[in-house]
């Protein structure tokens, strides 16, 4: 057993707990119920790492993430791990020669949404039940043999739970990838081998208190003159009021360079508050080849 202790979104074979495998092999992985309670989890010290989503190519930033990071906890992203994303329908084995007449479809929100249209056509008004994870709904699925019910999730949840497939790959778009997010108390870059060449740095940006015009424009060009490459950048509400906000931005740079260190204080002295994430390098996992036949 690992030395670490690392929380994740549970419970096991939600996609979080996929991640998680996949760079934390020999360490000791500690399923939680909510991203807060992750996030809790690595923030008062009961463990060393936390892995949370953060992001999906078709539904967006996971608002409670960004929003937690910047208002609650003090942390560091480490390591960034992007995981293929593929959602099936999945029923308990006494369910599936009738699983065509399913009553409630389970999942997590962002699985729900990525399947909007197949769940739309194919199902119509059948209701929808949002899930902590979609380890969650399938976990929920396996306990309720006697409900006419549907779990959308990965293979290994249905593995896991020993659920039936009926339907693979109901995503929407074929190109569906999630980022998750690991956390520490520590500001350091986790080294290990399969790392993309290109480091980030994720910083959050309060613009100055004076509400002047071009605040933004300005903040663009300390990075602009610089050549400074942003991959990513979004507004989330302040919760102070309406029009309110601070930007969150991906740099495709070192915070230990010379030209961001210029940059974070030259965003200073125009009076912006700037919450460094600290720099870390990206993950991939690689796409598990899926069945072609129904169930397991």
């Amino acid at each position: 057993m690992g030395t670490n202790k690392v929380a994740y979104l549970g419970p096991e074979a939600s996609f979080t707990h996929l991640a998680s495998k996949a760079l934390f092999q020999d360490e000791l992985l500690v399923p939680t119920r909510t991203i807060p309670e992750c996030i809790e989890a690595v923030a008062n010290g009961s463990v060393d790492i936390a892995v949370v989503p953060l992001e999906n190519a078709l539904e967006g930033t996971v608002p409670l993430t960004i929003d937690y990071l910047f208002h609650e906890a003090n942390l560091y992203v480490i390591a960034e791990i992007q995981v293929p994303i593929e959602q099936h329908l999945m029923v308990h084995p006494n369910n599936e020669k009738n699983w065509e007449e399913i009553k409630t479809i389970y999942s997590h929100p962002h699985a729900l949404a990525q399947c909007h249209k197949y769940l739309y056509y194919r199902f119509g008004k059948v209701p929808l039940e949002q899930s902590t994870s979609t380890a969650a709904a399938a976990k929920y699925v396996s306990e309720n043999e006697e409900l006419c019910i549907a779990a959308i999730g990965n293979s290994s949840a249905a593995s896991e739970y020993n659920l039936a497939i009926v339907e693979h790959n109901i995503h929407d778009f074929h190109f569906n990838h999630t980022r998750f997010f690991v956390l520490s108390q520590k500001n350091h870059c986790i080294q290990k081998s399969g790392h993309i060449d290109q480091i980030k740095t994720t910083i959050m940006i309060t613009l100055p208190k004076d509400d002047r015009s071009g605040a933004l424009h300005q903040v663009l060009s300390v990075f602009a003159w610089r050549q400074l490459n942003l991959s990513k950048i979004e507004s989330r509400p302040l919760k102070t009021g309406l029009g309110q906000y601070f930007f969150v931005m991906d740099v495709l740079e070192d915070e230990k360079m010379p030209m961001m260190i210029g940059a974070i204080e030259e965003l200073k002295a125009l009076g912006c508050d700037v919450k460094s994430l600290g720099s870390y390098n990206t993950y991939e996992t690689e796409k598990k080849e899926e069945a072609d036949t129904k169930g397991y």
